[in-house]
């Protein structure tokens, strides 16, 4: 049995943290500024995230079945709902049905800097576990969407 929280208990109890500094940002600095910084915290804190991840995979070599695996994390507790597409050792298709994260950061007060504190993490969370792994998605549920659509793929 896993010891790692479950994601969304971690982006709850950093958005009860974060919050607050963010909005005394936004009153030192303005929105738009609070904002940039904000994010490229979020970033480089989801790189080392995933470099932490890389780390603990098989030999140090991360694959997508591993990356795969590792999604139960971020679905625990149905956090997200997802419809898989695709799930090989090249490509992770899905679409998230229902977005928990979402929910939560609007009941924190926080749905404006909601894509900020998670869907911003995705594709930097790549970058640190694996540099050959992409993510595209067109649009997600925080921006209003009815679904999130992530495509991952593993480059040569």
């Amino acid at each position: 049995m896993s010891t790692e929280l479950p994601t969304l208990t971690k982006r709850k109890l950093q958005a009860e943290v974060i919050g607050p500094i963010f909005a005394e940002m936004v009153a030192e600095f303005g929105q738009e500024k609070a904002a940039e910084i904000l994010d490229r915290a979020i970033r480089k804190a989801a790189i080392n995230e995933g470099k932490a991840f890389a780390a603990r995979a098989p030999g140090g070599k991360p694959s997508m079945e591993d990356f795969i695996k590792l999604f139960e994390l971020w679905t625990t507790g149905g956090a997200l709902e997802i419809d898989v597409l695709q799930a090989t050792d090249k490509a992770f298709d899905f679409n998230v049905t229902r977005c928990r994260y979402a929910e939560t950061y609007k009941e924190m007060g926080l749905g404006k800097i909601g894509h900020l504190l998670s869907c911003n993490r995705d594709g930097s969370f790549c970058e640190g576990y694996d540099p050959r792994l992409r993510l595209e998605r067109k649009q997600t549920i925080m921006e209003g969407h009815k679904c999130c659509t992530f495509r991952y793929s593993l480059e040569e």
